[in-house]
């Protein structure tokens, strides 16, 4: 089953750098392939530090994330939560 989840970006620095690095280790470790994008443009894999920044999603941007197969919800609502916070202060 196709799962996805729509999340607004919440790293002051938007996706780049420090953020998508971050994002981009989880998306690889996920136990599904996923898909992020935003608006009603094409997905990319998230698996790809490239494809991740190419998206300029800022701070306040919303993306959508989708995967497919076992394990697809958890891999989803995961990196949902990994985006909505803001990754430029945490440790």
């Amino acid at each position: 089953m196709v799962e996805q989840r729509t999340v607004v970006i919440g790293s002051d620095s938007g996706l780049h750098a420090r953020p998508a690095a971050l994002f981009v280790k989880a998306a690889a470790a996920a136990p599904v392939p996923v898909t992020i994008r935003v608006g009603d443009g094409k997905p990319v894999p998230a698996r790809s530090m490239l494809s991740v920044l190419s998206l300029g999603a800022r701070k306040g941007t919303e993306v959508t994330l989708e995967a497919d197969g076992e394990d697809a919800a958890r891999a989803v609502d995961e990196l949902a939560a990994l985006l909505a916070r803001n990754l430029d202060v945490e440790g």
